[in-house]
């Protein structure tokens, strides 16, 4: 009797249930990387503008009215896509001044970004929530 050589349909079947179930266990790990690699490039995004938005204040000694003009004034490179600034030209009683960052994508979790930058809270906008971080200045000049 001669023998053929080559894989049974069984084998085959067999073969293809190992490589779904590991399919099964990898795919979930890898978004889960991919949303904790998104969520740490957004807190790194919120550091950024809110180290430039303090040197801005701090050298020119008042607030931006946009990030295109921190971005024009040198203090950004660029402007990360996403990203927006709010800034109300009022004083509290102390003389804080308060501008509110915001990430307006959707595309992340708060809390995987919290995790990474505490800083980061839910801030309440007109129209809807938007995640974003709150930087007070004491007005000294």
């Amino acid at each position: 009797m001669r023998m053929r050589k080559g894989f049974t349909l069984i084998e085959l079947l067999i073969v293809l249930a190992i490589i779904a179930s590991l399919m099964g266990i990898v795919t979930p790990v890898a978004l889960n990387a991919v949303k904790k690699a998104k969520a740490t490039q957004v807190a790194a995004n919120f550091r950024n503008i809110k180290a430039a938005l303090e040197s801005y204040v701090n050298v020119e000694q008042n607030m931006p009215l946009s990030l295109n003009q921190l971005k024009d004034a040198g203090y950004l490179n660029t402007i990360p896509s996403g990203f927006s600034y709010i800034y109300e030209d009022k004083f509290d009683v102390n003389g804080t001044a308060i501008a509110t960052i915001t990430y307006t994508a959707g595309d992340i979790d708060i809390n995987l970004v919290a995790k990474v930058n505490p800083e980061v809270k839910t801030v309440i906008l007109p129209g809807g929530a938007a995640s974003g971080i709150a930087v007070t200045f004491q007005k000294w000049w």
